[in-house]
């Protein structure tokens, strides 16, 4: 099979993953923005990782919050986090992304972060050149919804670059699902927090970094 596009997953594949410590204390950060200080623990968890619309409906119900509001204001105090990361130095890319520059493909980005965390990475890290399209969560309760392994983003991505083979790399089981709700081919890479990953699903490739795309996409 040979791929004229590749579409990137970006935590975890391009770039580190962010400390759960540093998103959970920008939801605790952002429940005060609001003045509640008394928080379940469980709520910030939920609100940190996984929420669904469901979810942030009822938590929100629970502080008598308006859900749109507390959403809007929980993705920018996490963006706004995690590029004090990348500003800090904590969050970098993988030493391998410029193996990419000379990759013959169309190449880009859907992440189910912000996409202003999507905008300033590239940017910061001055990548913004070798990728056609990116893709992020709109700063909306709704965009969660539209998640991997939903391939809402990817068909968007695919669309943009006019795809006729692509593959989707991703280092999670979403990524891989979505990859099968797109209809395309998938690439599981092993960074060290995947290194010894047992899957429940079954890509169409296993590869241990992102220089491995150049014997995929031309096998």
């Amino acid at each position: 099979m040979t791929y004229d596009t590749v579409v990137f997953d970006n935590d975890g594949v391009l770039v580190g993953r962010t400390s759960f410590d540093v998103l959970r204390e920008a939801t605790q950060e952002t429940f005060e923005q609001f003045g509640v200080t008394d928080l379940d623990p469980d709520h910030v968890d939920d609100m940190t990782v996984g929420a669904t619309p469901s979810r942030v409906a009822d938590v929100c119900d629970e502080y008598d919050l308006d859900p749109e509001r507390f959403w809007r204001a929980l993705d920018r105090t996490s963006s706004r986090a995690q590029q004090q990361e990348a500003r800090a130095g904590r969050k970098t890319p993988y030493d391998d992304i410029h193996t990419l520059a000379d990759l013959d493909t169309s190449m880009g980005i859907v992440s189910s972060n912000q996409q202003e965390t999507v905008d300033f990475l590239l940017d910061h890290f001055d990548v913004s050149h070798m990728f056609d399209t990116a893709y992020g969560r709109e700063a909306t309760i709704e965009s969660l919804d539209r998640r991997k392994p939903n391939s809402h983003y990817i068909d968007r991505a695919l669309a943009d670059l006019d795809a006729d083979s692509a593959l989707f790399v991703g280092d999670n089981e979403s990524d891989i699902r979505a990859a099968e709700n797109a209809g395309i081919d998938s690439a599981f890479i092993r960074r060290p927090h995947r290194r010894d990953w047992e899957l429940n699903v079954w890509p169409t490739w296993d590869i241990e970094c992102l220089d491995d795309l150049h014997r995929v996409c031309s096998a």
